[in-house]
């Protein structure tokens, strides 16, 4: 069984992310379909397309867009699955769906660390649009912004991720809008939470 354009994957271990370990004790922290932020973006690869070659394979864990696995409901109030469900509990997956497989960043994605606000001006945990690269594109790469590298993003072009127990933004190669001198004291936003995922 193959799409002709599109990837086949089933969840990595189900549909949403939404329950914490805590002492040895599941804690569901969200209970509703609609928020997309728990729905899982952890994916493993059941085909891949008929009509081209890749570099993803069969088995390979993939890190897609949030609405692939997402339930929603209807005008009338019922239940749907998203339009990429096929059947089974697999799901159809274009390649621009795809941010990450096995740590390499698909296309022109990468992930960025937050850093902590270092600033006592701001009332906030976080340094607003700066980060360093945590995974980088060849593209990237070869405008010499390598993992490591601390940037300036655009407003509104992150998206949250944990991957590896560590939150990341991911985001396109050009909503990186500048780079800087690594001073070294720079602290990464890494939340105790994120680890538990």
């Amino acid at each position: 069984m193959k799409g002709l354009y599109s990837f086949i994957v089933k969840p990595l271990e189900s549909r949403y992310d939404n329950i914490k370990k805590i002492d040895n004790k599941n804690l569901i922290i969200n209970t509703s379909i609609e928020n997309h932020v728990f729905v899982s973006k952890k994916a493993v690869v059941v085909s891949t397309p008929a009509a081209y070659a890749t570099d993803i394979k069969v088995g390979d864990k993939l890190y897609v867009h949030h609405n692939i696995f997402r339930r929603f409901y209807d005008v009338k109030g019922r239940e749907k699955n998203s339009a990429t469900y096929f059947k089974d509990d697999l799901y159809f997956v274009s390649l621009e769906q795809i941010y990450m497989y096995n740590l390499n960043c698909n296309l022109n994605y990468c992930f960025i660390k937050p850093l902590n606000n270092q600033s006592s001006l701001y009332n906030r945990k976080e340094e607003p649009n700066i980060g360093i690269v945590k995974y980088s594109n060849k593209p990237l790469e070869a405008a010499g912004i390598t993992p490591g590298t601390l940037i300036t993003f655009t407003p509104n072009s992150e998206f949250e991720f944990i991957i590896e127990g560590e939150r990341l933004y991911c985001m396109k190669s050009n909503d990186i809008a500048l780079t800087h001198e690594y001073q070294g004291n720079e602290i990464e936003n890494n939340p105790s939470w994120a680890k538990s995922y």
